[in-house]
């Protein structure tokens, strides 16, 4: 399953209305309701129970929270572990001039140049 829809479907899942849950997430309640009608076409239940007044998950809900916690977790945890190692050396800038606050000053370790 999408990692993203499954995201989406623990926020709401968690929080008592979708628009808290969209508003956590930065996208609209509109994109956030698509998004779990996506889920719920791909899972083949409902997953929220649309009558409560509050967001209440139904049965299958309940059984899919579960592993969509332990998928996201584990979709994190590979994650961290295949990143590639960003730290390192710092490039120095292929600029040409120097910096104004040193301008006509010898360079450090370079002998002036004779005629």
């Amino acid at each position: 399953m999408d990692i993203t829809l499954l995201r989406q479907f623990i926020a709401a899942a968690e929080e008592p209305d979708f628009v808290r849950a969209a508003t956590l997430l930065g996208v609209t309640r509109q994109k956030l309701s698509a998004s779990i009608r996506t889920l719920e076409k791909q899972v083949g239940f409902p997953l929220f129970d649309r009558d409560a007044p509050a967001t209440t998950l139904t049965e299958a809900g309940t059984a899919l929270l579960k592993d969509a916690r332990l998928e996201l977790a584990a979709s994190v945890a590979l994650a961290k572990r295949t990143a590639p190692n960003t730290g390192g050396k710092a490039k120095a800038s292929k600029g040409q001039g120097r910096a104004p606050a040193v301008k006509g000053q010898p360079r450090p370790g370079k002998k002036r140049q004779s005629r």
